[in-house]
């Protein structure tokens, strides 16, 4: 069983149903003992990273969600789901992350039209990378964002994509999986990262 984190923020029915296309059981939930017994755990997100650290507080999900960080089970984390898995952002002034992976979330460039939105390439870093077998290098997927994630150690670094800047697209490190593109938007090439990330 998969646990899709519900803390009223994402696209959530459209994950749940991106993975049970590719055969996976996916639960929507914000229930502690749900997500301490799936298998694996998914933390989508749309919308502003302070907010979105609020609701986690709020619903009481950051201690569910740290402790199955810490065991060997896969995680994903979609779009902001990435994004908070960092020190902090500076979106709307400096606000806190998860602090697992050490770095910062940072607004692209003036001259660039934000939100990037729409289809881009990924420069693959990690070709073992479990999630990315069967995806070529350069292959498009979705974005839709305004703040990309700087990493402080690059080893994490699985993918990276150019808007005006190259940024990090895709982290990975030991079970902790996220990307900044939306997978379940990404049509064939998406849905075949969901069901790598299904197998593991």
């Amino acid at each position: 069983m998969i646990a899709v984190v519900d803390y009223a923020r994402g696209n959530l029915r459209s994950v749940q149903k991106a993975l049970e296309h590719v055969g996976a059981r996916a639960v929507v939930t914000r229930d502690p003992k749900t997500i301490a017994r799936a298998e694996k755990m998914v933390l989508p997100g749309v919308g502003a990273f302070a907010d979105c650290m609020e609701n986690l507080r709020r619903f009481q999900l950051v201690e569910p969600i740290m402790d199955f960080l810490a065991t060997e089970r896969p995680f994903l984390g979609i779009c902001l789901g990435l994004q908070l898995l960092f020190t902090e952002s500076e979106e709307f002034g400096l606000s806190r992350g998860l602090d697992v992976i050490p770095g910062r979330v940072v607004r692209f460039p003036k001259g660039l039209k934000v939100p990037h939105m729409g289809w881009n390439a990924l420069e693959i870093w990690k070709e073992d990378c479990p999630l990315l077998e069967g995806i070529q290098d350069g292959s498009y997927f979705y974005f839709v964002h305004s703040y990309y994630v700087v990493p402080f150690d690059l080893s994490v670094v699985a993918t990276s994509t150019t808007y005006g800047v190259e940024y990090t697209s895709m982290v990975w490190k030991e079970n902790l999986y996220a990307t900044q593109f939306h997978p379940e938007k990404s049509q064939r090439l998406g849905l075949k990262i969901l069901e790598n990330f299904a197998k593991l």
